[in-house]
């Protein structure tokens, strides 16, 4: 996912916080597995609303808008 585009990024977060409501809605009969995929989402979750958040800054204030940031979100994806 190198390069990235902003929605993608919101795609993704989006997709990602509904397997989460999801996985919640089990309830008390959340498995060992489920609940290692929740560390796991929320863990990309954190990733991907910091990739985002650079990458906004950079392009509000004038610098590089995504090429770092695009390369994070790749890596913290891998």
């Amino acid at each position: 996912m190198p390069d990235q585009p902003a929605d993608d990024t919101l795609s993704t977060i989006h997709a990602l916080v509904d397997e989460e409501h999801r996985l919640r809605a089990h309830g008390e009969a959340i498995t060992a597995d489920d609940r290692a995929r929740l560390a796991q989402i929320e863990e990309q979750l954190d990733q991907l609303w910091d990739a985002l958040r650079r990458r906004r800054a950079g392009s509000q204030y004038g610098g590089d808008a995504g090429t770092a940031t695009e390369k994070q979100v790749h890596d913290y994806l891998q």
